[in-house]
């Protein structure tokens, strides 16, 4: 093909990836640039493609009662390498799909690589792409280097937001005391490669809890320098922050003692209950649930052995930061992901504003799709907004208005996929229900109601 029908893809993570397979899968010739790993990122370890830096989990695996599972079902009948890579190499996790990542990202390099139409490039890309790439998708993900940032700030004339994303410690299991925590799911849940006993938890009396929440508040933390000074995200805030927005915060969110139950001491409820999920296929290594952290490094083995069954901890990897970028979507790119004042560049992945491993992808898989219906002049197909994807899609390119343009109303920022974004849909009492209809059952028959419609609307677009 000639230039003109070749697709320059940036980056090579889940959304590059996941872009270039679906191009490619269409017949698109695909050259893929990826800078690692000849330059890393400060989350990056490896030169691998879409390497997970964060947790090792895609979440809820429930396509029939969670927005997140039901995107992954969605992005299965699109033919997604991401979502058949994460099912090939699924740990235990409950009702969570959880993968090896190294196994995981093994498979897409392979897969990519193997494929015909793909060539991947390695090296930087350090400024706006040359005139003559016709067809490009930028898949830098929040961690999108400075100098391309920079570039695609001043072709936008808008001024990058930017939020930190903390990443959770790795404990190896031998260091585990398993006279202390127990394995069991919240509630005992199994999911599809789940038995009931996926986690470990570490139990807290209230006076273990109190003490670990006065280290974490004493703990030394990164400072951030002037520039750095941005909101989070509220789905991954650092453990400590969560600490100082109130002592009991954490009992309320990853530490919250329900739905577990300790078999050594049954008829006494733990204060508060830190879980640990399985990180390699091996079992040799478990990620500390929720614990994304900004302490110093010198801080955290300290703090979290205060842990019962964390007492002796030995760490893979503690945690840390990174600086995450994204666009102010709504504004600058157009209902197919194109930019706005330059449309031969489309953007996808966390750099759109997305929050999320499958969300990303997915994003990826409609900009590859978009752009090779571009190069064959064929007419944009676009899911339905009552779709996972259609609802993330919609919320990205028009889900909210530019601040400046409307006052009073708050600035674009980073979404993980859910039912909020979903056009709304009635649900009738059941036949037969006495009193009246709210609670649990009603948003439980919402969201089965909303996930019917979505798997039906998707069809046409699959």
């Amino acid at each position: 093909m000639s230039e003109t029908d070749t697709l320059h893809i940036i980056g090579g993570g889940l959304a590059g990836s996941e872009a270039a397979w679906q191009a490619a899968t269409a017949g698109i010739s695909v050259i893929l640039h990826e800078m690692r790993p000849e330059k890393l990122t400060e989350a990056h370890l490896t030169g691998g493609l879409a390497e997970l830096v964060c947790s090792n989990s895609f979440r809820s695996d429930d396509a029939e009662r969670n927005a997140v599972g039901l995107l992954h079902e969605e992005m299965r009948r699109c033919g997604s390498l991401i979502m058949r890579m994460a099912d090939t190499h699924a740990l235990p996790a409950g009702g969570a799909l959880a993968v090896d990542r190294n196994a995981f990202s093994d498979g897409v390099t392979a897969a990519i690589h193997d494929h015909p139409n793909i060539t991947v490039e390695p090296g930087e890309i350090t400024g706006l792409p040359p005139a003559d790439w016709q067809h490009v998708i930028i898949a830098t993900g929040p961690l999108t280097s400075r100098p391309l940032a920079e570039a695609i700030q001043s072709l936008t004339g808008v001024d990058e937001l930017a939020f930190f994303d903390a990443i959770a410690p790795i404990v190896h299991s031998e260091s585990i005391n398993r006279d202390i925590v127990w394995a069991q799911s919240r509630y005992d849940k199994t999911g599809p490669n789940g038995t009931g006993a996926d986690y470990l938890n570490c139990p807290m009396t209230e006076a273990e809890y109190h003490r670990f929440v006065d280290a974490l508040l004493a703990g030394e933390k990164h400072v951030f320098h002037q520039w750095e000074n941005v909101p989070y995200f509220d789905g991954c805030l650092p453990v400590e922050v969560m600490a100082e927005r109130g002592r009991e915060t954490l009992r309320f969110g990853p530490l919250k003692p329900v739905g577990l139950t300790n078999p050594r001491n049954p008829t006494v409820k733990p204060y508060a209950i830190v879980q640990l999920r399985q990180d390699n296929i091996l079992g040799t290594l478990w990620n500390m649930v929720g614990f994304q952290t900004k302490l110093k490094y010198g801080q955290q083995a300290e703090i979290f052995r205060l842990i019962p069954g964390l007492e002796n901890a030995q760490f893979a990897r503690l945690g840390g930061l990174h600086h995450n970028t994204f666009l102010n979507s709504p504004k600058v790119l157009d209902g197919e992901l194109r930019l706005k004042v330059d449309p031969r560049l489309r953007f996808a992945g966390q750099i759109t504003g997305v929050e999320g491993y499958v969300e990303s992808a997915t994003i990826g898989l409609l900009a590859g799709r978009m752009a090779a219906q571009a190069i064959r002049r064929q007419v944009t197909s676009i899911p339905a907004p009552t779709t996972a994807m259609g609802a993330l899609l919609a919320h990205i390119t028009g889900g909210h208005l530019a601040t400046e343009n409307t006052p009073g109303t708050r600035s674009f920022q980073p979404m993980n996929v859910n039912f909020g974004l979903f056009p709304e849909i009635a649900v009738s009492k059941p036949e037969g229900h006495v009193g009246r209809w709210r609670g649990v059952d009603r948003t439980q028959a919402k969201r089965q109601a909303f996930s019917q419609r979505a798997l039906a609307d998707i069809a046409a677009f699959a």
